[in-house]
């Protein structure tokens, strides 16, 4: 085959453009475009989606790609992500030359840190944008500070095929809004998260610009958007599936507009402090479609809200109650007699909700896949009992700090949710080793485990995982009685083990982590930060067989060296991260990994 260009002399650009497109990773795509001119240009060809971050002259940056990539209908502009240094060179010294007006990228010769100056992307530069991608479908303009209605006007007038707007973060005002309801008629997706310039009469026009075509909308803290706005939208949005508010300045009288003006509505998540009862009753009467509902924060919200719910949305599948204090487990029992199709239940900070609310939810909702409990001191084990004998379906289970909740209703869930893959646990002090070993005997298909400072389990736990779960994901940070045994039993028994959180485990030492470099060879994250007892000769073993490590935080540990450090970064060459003290890492491994390390800020 030397010498014998077979790729190129039989096969069509055509073909090679979608061969290109289905490739998953940029890398792949990256490497693709250096092979030769023809596969440089038909990659280009084949890019319908771009990310652009904060960059020394992004104006100029747009400029270019404009002019390089044709048939992009996706652009996501974050400022919140930085350009990689490499962007001068890459682009060529000659086609990149900041304005000496703008701040630019600025290396430091001979200094040990890069410092990096970026500007932000200005209404010049998404003028340019529009006119270069008149294709585009969907824009995401994520904390773009520079950017106003002038802009937004541009790219509103240039891209009439837009569908999905996300302005979050984006001082722009109500003109702009207004030239987006004027010229793109088919837009369906609008986020406003954070945009404070706006004021009603852009949500006003917007919607009697594009109303009919609008589907999903996002508002939170716009101070000046209020019921005025929620009733133009119930008015004129008639296809709106997905409403998301939160704001102090939205009563019951907007919400009610939307509930009866949008029938269709499917999502909806409140953090609206003025809203109460009445919203929620009118919701439950106009809005039969709805499958999800997230209340945040509803200081004036009671059972009767909850109870309006479950008599009118028979087809809720997804249900998240967050500090929520007036809720009691009368309004539980009234969303598990209503609403039999749910599968996600998330019950956080709502003190009044207790044993008797979840477990009508275990004899009623046999649906149910996934059941989060958040600072539930009331909820006990006789709710976790019902829930095993009801729920069989379930396979993902969350408890935070729920010190009602203990080995007898974990045994209960292991015995009753056989299908069980995901369990995670954060300061439940009532579980221990009895709970975890049900889930092992039990739960054949765990893959994902966390037990965070749980003080009551230990390594007999853990054997029992090991012996019958095949884990790919385990966090026992803070759990101070596992030691060797328990991480040696995961290693023998968990070779698909791909991260691994060990932080705070006081008793861990080399021996573990020489069988897991034996035994896991497709782990890529792991964390060993206060680990004392680990030293050097412990990473040695680690990366030995660990090849595809990419990730390793071991910060405060004293047996880990400058030499425990060098070997870490030199034996894994996939490693995109590092986190340890600065003082430990030697000039010559600083030259090597270049960015790679990160630093425990000391500072005081």
């Amino acid at each position: 085959m030397r010498g014998h260009d077979r790729i190129n002399t039989c096969l069509p650009d055509e073909l090679l453009v979608e061969i290109f497109r289905r490739l998953d990773s940029k890398p792949s795509r990256d490497a693709c475009s250096l092979v030769c001119k023809r596969w440089l240009n038909l990659e280009r060809l084949s890019r319908s989606t771009l990310r652009i971050g904060a960059s020394g002259s992004p104006d100029h940056f747009v400029k270019l790609i404009t002019r390089r990539f044709v048939n992009v209908k996706t652009v996501h502009v974050d400022e919140r992500l930085s350009l990689p240094a490499q962007f001068g060179r890459r682009f060529g010294s000659e086609s990149f030359r900041p304005s000496p007006k703008l701040r630019y990228v600025k290396e430091k010769a001979g200094s040990e840190d890069n410092e990096f100056e970026t500007s932000y992307i200005s209404d010049a530069g998404l003028t340019v944008l529009g006119e270069g991608f008149s294709k585009l479908e969907k824009l995401s303009l994520i904390w773009c500070n520079n950017v106003s209605s002038m802009g937004l006007v541009s790219v509103a007038q240039k891209c009439r095929s837009l569908k999905s707007l996300d302005l979050q973060g984006c001082y722009v005002g109500d003109p702009g809004l207004a030239a987006v309801g004027e010229c793109c008629r088919q837009l369906e997706d609008l986020n406003l998260r954070f945009c404070e310039g706006l004021s009603d009469k852009g949500v006003v026009e917007l919607a009697l610009g594009c109303g009919k075509s609008l589907k999903a909308l996002g508002v939170a803290a716009c101070a000046k958007i209020t019921d005025i706005s929620l009733e133009a939208v119930g008015s004129h949005c008639k296809s709106l599936e997905t409403l998301s508010l939160d704001s102090e300045c939205i009563s019951n009288k907007g919400l009610l507009a939307v509930a009866k003006g949008c029938p269709l509505l499917k999502v909806l998540k409140l953090q609206c402090v003025n809203v109460t009862d009445e919203a929620l009753a009118a919701v439950g009467t106009g809005c039969s479609l709805l499958e999800l509902l997230a209340l945040y924060s509803l200081q004036r919200f009671t059972d009767r809200g909850l109870q309006a719910i479950g008599n009118g949305c028979k087809k809720l599948k997804n249900l998240t109650l967050s500090d929520c204090y007036f809720l009691s487990d009368k309004g539980l029992e009234a969303i598990a007699t209503g609403c039999k199709e749910v599968t996600h239940l998330e019950v956080n900070g709502c003190h009044n909700i207790g044993t008797m609310g979840l477990e009508s939810i275990g004899k009623s909702c046999q649906q149910l896949t996934e059941l989060a409990l958040l600072f539930c001191q009331k909820i006990g084990n006789n709710a976790l009992l019902e829930v095993g004998r009801g729920c069989k379906l379930l396979q993902a289970l969350h408890l935070v700090d729920c010190s009602g909740i203990g080995d007898e209703g974990i045994c209960g869930i292991g015995r009753g949710c056989r299908k069980l893959k995901k369990l995670h646990i954060r300061r439940c002090y009532e579980i221990g080793n009895k709970g975890i070993v049900a889930i092992g005997e039990y739960c054949k298909s765990l893959t994902d485990l966390s037990l965070r400072f749980c003080d009551r389990v230990g390594d007999e736990a853990l054997v029992a995982i090991g012996q019958g779960c095949s884990l790919q994901h385990l966090n026992v940070s803070g759990c101070h009685q596992i030691g060797d045994a328990g991480i040696i039993a995961i290693a023998r028994g968990c070779p698909q083990l791909s991260s691994l959180d060990v932080s705070v485990l006081q008793n861990l030492g080399d021996m573990a982590m020489a069988e897991l470099g034996e035994g896991c060879p497709l782990l890529k994250e792991i964390l060993l930060s206060h680990c004392r007892q680990i030293t050097d000769v412990g990473i040695s073993h680690l990366v030995k067989n660990c090849t595809l490590l990419e990730s390793c935080h071991m910060v405060y540990c004293p047996g880990i060296t400058a030499a425990g450090v060098a070997t870490m970064v030199s034996g894994c060459a996939n490693m995109k991260k590092v986190l340890v003290e600065k003082w430990k890492v030697s000039q010559r491994t600083k030259r090597r990994a270049g960015p790679v390390i990160s630093y425990l800020c000391m500072d005081l």
